[in-house]
C-alpha cells in the first residue's frame, strides 16, 4: 500500500496515513474475507482525521466546522434536561416511536415556515439522527449498486462518504458564483441518460454550500427543479445553515414550491447543539412510508430524552434570539477571516465570500495541490481541510477549506498570518517549476 494509493483513495492526512501502512504491514486476518464489497467503500473521514489532528496545544484550526455552543444558556438547559428526567424519565428513557415525537414535528413545522415552507404537516416528518442520517435513508431507499447520485462539486464530504458506501456513481456538477449552474446539470442529465445511466436523486446544500460558503441564486432554483422533475429524479435539498442568512432574511427554499419533488433536509446541529444528533426529513407523501421504515429500520426509534430537550428548548427558550445571536456572531467571523484573508494571502489566491453559514473556500492556482501542504501547515501552527475531501474525482486539487464558527476574530486572523507564507511558498515553486 503506497502513498499514491492512499491519497487517491482516503485523502487522509499524512499522519492518519502513516499509521494505516504501519497497521498494514502486520498479517491480515481471517475475519477480513468476510468484509462485504460495500466495506471497501466506507472510508475514513479526512475532517474527522483533521478534527484530531487540531486538538493539539497551540494550532489555530480553521479546519472545523463546529458552531459556537459557549452562547448557548447551558446551566438552564442543564436544569431543564434534569427536570425532564425528574418528571418524564419514564417516556424519555424508553422507546420511542419510530417517526418521532408529535410535539417535535409539530415544531419543526414551525421552523420550515420561518423559511418560507408553509404546508408541512407533521404526518410527513421523520426525526431523524441528523441529516446525516437522512442521507443515508434517502440512498438505502432508493439507490442500487451502480446507480448515479448526482452532487454539487465540491460538496459536503460526508455526504460523499454516504453515497460511496452504496456503491452508487457520483457525478459531480460544476458550481458557478450562483452555485449549481442548470445548464451543465441539464446537459450532464441528457449524457448519462444516454449511457442508460439510472439516475436517482440531485444532492444539494443551497445555501452557503459546505465547503464552499456559495449560495444558491433564487433564480435558479425553481429551474433546477424542473429540470430534475422532467428527468424523473428526485431532489435531495439539505439546508442545515439556512436560518444563519447574516441579513437575516432566508431564501426560499426549493421544496417551498415542490412539495412533490423535493426531500428536504433539516437540522438541529447548527442552530441548537450537533451533539444532540436530532435532525428532520420532510418527505412527499407518496414517499413517507418507505423513507420511515427504512429509518426506523436503522435507529429504532431517535433518542425520546434528546428530542424533549429539544422540543423544552424551542417551547421555553427564546431559540429564535439565539439564532439571531448566532447570525451576528459568524458574521462577524466570516468578516474577520475574508480581511485576513485580504491582508495576508499572496497574489494568485483567490475565495468565495458568503452571505452566511461556516465556511470560505479558497482557490490556488491550478498548480498547486492543497493536500501536501497540510503537514507544512500543521508545523506552521494552523489546520485546514484539503480540497480533494469534497470531491468525489480521485487526484489532486488546488482547494482548501478553512472554517470560521468556532473561532474568536483575533485568533482566526493569527491562523491566517501563519498559513499564507506556506501557501506562498507552494506558488513559488510551482512557478519556478514551470519555468525550467
Amino acid at each position: 500500500m503506497t502513498h499514491e494509493t492512499l491519497d487517491a483513495g482516503t485523502k487522509l492526512p499524512a499522519e492518519a496515513i502513516d499509521a494505516i501502512e504501519r497497521a498494514a504491514t502486520a498479517a491480515a486476518h481471517p475475519h477480513e474475507q468476510l468484509f462485504s464489497a460495500r466495506a471497501a467503500n466506507i472510508k475514513q473521514s479526512a475532517v474527522r482525521d483533521v478534527f484530531d489532528i487540531s486538538m493539539r496545544p497551540g494550532l489555530v484550526s480553521l479546519a472545523g466546522g463546529n458552531p459556537y455552543l459557549q452562547s448557548l444558556p447551558l446551566e438552564k438547559l442543564g436544569q431543564t434536561a434534569a427536570r425532564i428526567i425528574a418528571e418524564d424519565g419514564m417516556t424519555a428513557l424508553q422507546y420511542g416511536g419510530g417517526q418521532g415525537t408529535a410535539e417535535l414535528r409539530e415544531q419543526v413545522c414551525a421552523i420550515m415556515a420561518a423559511e418560507g415552507i408553509v404546508d408541512a404537516q407533521p404526518e410527513n416528518i421523520v426525526i431523524t439522527a441528523g441529516s446525516q442520517s437522512a442521507q443515508d435513508v434517502a440512498t438505502k431507499v432508493f439507490c442500487n449498486p451502480g446507480d448515479v447520485v448526482l452532487v454539487e462539486n465540491p460538496t459536503y464530504v460526508g455526504a460523499l462518504n454516504t453515497f460511496e458506501a452504496y456503491q452508487v456513481q457520483v457525478e459531480p456538477i460544476e458550481m458557478d458564483d450562483d452555485g449549481l449552474v442548470p445548464e451543465l446539470l441539464e446537459a450532464r442529465i441528457a449524457a448519462l441518460q444516454s449511457e442508460g445511466k439510472s439516475i436517482k436523486f440531485l444532492y444539494t446544500i443551497p445555501n452557503f454550500n459546505n465547503p464552499s460558503g456559495i449560495t444558491l441564486a433564487e433564480a435558479r432554483r425553481q429551474q433546477i427543479v424542473d429540470i430534475c422533475r422532467k428527468a424523473n429524479i428526485i431532489v435531495l435539498e439539505d439546508n442545515p445553515y439556512g436560518l444563519l442568512r447574516f441579513d437575516g432574511h432566508p431564501i426560499a427554499p426549493m421544496r417551498a414550491a415542490n412539495p412533490d419533488d423535493v426531500i428536504y433536509l433539516g437540522s438541529f446541529s447548527k442552530i441548537f447543539a450537533p451533539g444532540l444528533r436530532i435532525g428532520w426529513a420532510l418527505v412527499p407523501a407518496h414517499l413517507q412510508r418507505r423513507f420511515y421504515l427504512a429509518s426506523e429500520a436503522v435507529t429504532l426509534c431517535p433518542p425520546p430524552l434528546n428530542q424533549m430537550l429539544v422540543s423544552a428548548y424551542l417551547r421555553d427558550y427564546d431559540w429564535q434570539g439565539q439564532v439571531e445571536t448566532y447570525r451576528g456572531l459568524y458574521a462577524e467571523r466570516c468578516n474577520a477571516l475574508l480581511s485576513a484573508l485580504d491582508e495576508y494571502m499572496p497574489a494568485g489566491v483567490s475565495w468565495t465570500r458568503p452571505d452566511g453559514g461556516f465556511f470560505v473556500w479558497v482557490t490556488l492556482p491550478e498548480a498547486v495541490d492543497t493536500y501536501p501542504l497540510l503537514k507544512k501547515a500543521i508545523d506552521a501552527g494552523v489546520v485546514f481541510i484539503p480540497g480533494a475531501a469534497f470531491s468525489p474525482a480521485d487526484g489532486p486539487s488546488n482547494k482548501l477549506r478553512l472554517a470560521f464558527s468556532a473561532v474568536p476574530p483575533d485568533t482566526i486572523a493569527e491562523g491566517v498570518r501563519r498559513l499564507a507564507p506556506v501557501l506562498a511558498e507552494a506558488i513559488k515553486a510551482t512557478t519556478e517549476g514551470a519555468a525550467l
